[in-house]
């Protein structure tokens, strides 16, 4: 397997992870992603990475520091989205971006990290939980409009 260097997130990452994106989901969305990208990077531009290997993204994670949510005051690291080329998975690459991720929200005060994931997608639940992540008592509630 080349080379991965794991690194913060730039506004030039768009174009791949618009690719990876289509490759995993299967839908071409770049207006999505243009959003998003802009979003981490002016929110907290140190907290959102990617792997890149031989020149091209094949992995990212976003992510940010926050406080004050759900009645949440100590500031909280957040991850919102990751996703690995399906081609490299079982390589480590989540694991890696998520360490990167857990070492920046320390270093921007947060002592914990959180994440939502869906029940219909347990291979991602699953993957939290191998980095240790657990339940906890907070339930989410929708209301459709």
């Amino acid at each position: 397997m080349p080379e991965i260097e794991i690194r913060n997130l730039e506004d030039t990452d768009i174009g791949d992870i618009v690719a990876l994106d289509e490759t995993i989901g299967g839908a071409y969305r770049p207006e999505v992603w243009e959003r998003r990208i802009g979003y981490y990077l002016r929110r907290d531009p140190e907290c959102s990475a990617v792997a890149e290997s031989d020149g091209r993204v094949v992995g990212f994670m976003l992510g940010e520091v926050r406080s004050g949510e759900f009645g949440l005051e100590e500031p909280a690291g957040w991850i919102e989205v990751v996703g690995v080329d399906p081609e490299v998975r079982g390589g480590a690459i989540g694991r890696r971006l998520a360490e990167a991720m857990f070492e920046a929200f320390r270093r921007r005060g947060a002592s914990s990290v959180r994440t939502l994931v869906y029940d219909s997608v347990p291979d991602v639940a699953s993957f939290f939980r191998s980095l240790g992540f657990e339940p906890e008592p907070l339930t989410p509630l929708i209301k459709n409009l």
